[in-house]
């Protein structure tokens, strides 16, 4: 019987307002969908039950959007169903995406109720301009409440979300919102550099000349101040973008990092199962519309999962690649015994001479069986993941 854990992440696609450099299936002004919404997620879990039968949901994700805008009974309801339809590990990381100004002691107190163990607040900075120029509609102080709020409410697994490289930041205001948010003692820190991202409206404006593009030498020189910073605040640099204390990696990110299997249930979801890529249909009101007619089954009793967008069957060629590049943006780097020990086939029988190559440009390092990126590596890594990519067929 295989029993192999996966993880499972919940796409909540509603938020207040939609933020310039954004490029996630959100919607605002949606609202009034979270009810069938959340019934559609709810039926969603249950047509999944047989193919899932044998595995177990090691790690739950609600993420968007902004999940904390869905009022508690519905979040409730929707994790009541997968542990009834599904396999949840007693111990699952239960993780909720938040925005700070939809925060209150009492909300956080009912997530806790339902099972909700750990929360992520997206505060981004603790700078009033900044989150003006990020089109974020929560303020500094809204941040500094939400984690208030966090703690008050008993939640002792909290990581707080920051940009850096904005154009024309200093690495003075960085420095002081990095700061402010080591003196919080959160658990964990996600610390992103900007980028632009197509179709977004700040791509729209930087082509413009609206505004300045982020500028990649500083945001070098924040980075490499934030690692140094990070390291002496006691936090485990396990990710090129991610910091913990000890025990506290997200288990469920891990899994992606490795290139783990994992479900995605609502639109837009992405998941990898039994070999297989696929996603959901993006629009919320298409998703609900599509779900409730999978619901009823054929003549043989099999469901047409008419939700689901379309995939491919994942080749070994590409799951090479893909676990190189994932498991190399993690400092503990790529067990090369485990690599083999999965595909039959060595790192270096694979790569042998791009390795060679970017351990002798001081990029990559092999320690104890295991091959890292080196602290240079992690800033110009996405030139090593580009080679290490499978040519495209003709």
């Amino acid at each position: 019987m295989r029993d192999d854990g996966i993880g499972l992440y919940i796409h909540i696609p509603f938020c207040t307002a939609k933020c310039g450099y954004c490029d996630f299936n959100s919607y605002a002004g949606h609202d009034h969908l979270v009810p069938t919404y959340t019934d559609a997620l709810i039926t969603e879990a249950s047509l999944w039950a047989t193919t899932l039968r044998e595995r177990t949901i090691e790690t739950i994700f609600f993420g968007g959007g902004t999940p904390s805008l869905t009022p508690s009974v519905d979040l409730g309801r929707i994790l009541t169903a997968i542990r009834s339809e599904l396999n949840v590990a007693v111990d699952a990381e239960t993780s909720l995406e938040a925005n700070p100004g939809s925060l209150s002691v009492e909300y956080l107190l009912e997530l806790r109720g339902i099972g909700v163990n750990r929360l992520s607040i997206g505060a981004q900075s603790f700078d009033d301009d900044e989150l003006r120029a990020l089109d974020r509609i929560h303020s500094s102080d809204d941040a500094r409440a939400a984690f208030a709020a966090s703690r008050e409410a008993g939640f002792d697994n909290v990581n707080l979300d920051f940009i850096y490289g904005l154009p024309e930041q200093p690495l003075e205001r960085w420095q002081r919102t990095l700061e402010e948010a080591l003196a919080l003692a959160p658990e964990h820190l996600s610390l992103y550099a900007l980028t632009v991202e197509e179709g977004t409206p700040l791509a729209r404006d930087v082509a413009r000349g609206r505004t300045p593009a982020p500028d990649s030498d500083a945001q070098a020189d924040q980075y490499e101040w934030t690692q140094e910073r990070m390291a002496s605040a006691g936090y485990d640099h396990y990710e090129i973008s991610n910091w913990a204390r000890p025990g506290r990696r997200c288990r469920h990110n891990l899994i992606y990092w490795r290139n783990g299997e994992y479900l995605g249930l609502g639109a837009g979801a992405h998941s990898f199962l039994n070999g297989m890529r696929f996603s959901t249909v993006l629009l919320p009101n298409r998703y609900i519309e599509l779900v409730e007619g999978s619901a009823t089954p054929d003549a043989n009793g099999a469901h047409a999962m008419r939700h689901l967008a379309g995939g491919e069957q994942v080749t070994a060629e590409i799951s090479m690649a893909d676990t190189l590049i994932l498991g190399l943006r993690l400092t503990d780097g790529i067990d090369v015994a485990a690599f083999r020990q999965r595909y039959g086939q060595s790192v270096e029988e694979r790569h042998g001479a791009l390795i060679e190559e970017f351990v002798g440009h001081g990029m990559l390092e092999r320690i104890d069986e295991r091959l890292r990126l080196t602290a240079r590596g992690r800033l110009l890594s996405n030139e090593l993941f580009q080679r290490l990519l499978p040519e495209p067929v003709a």
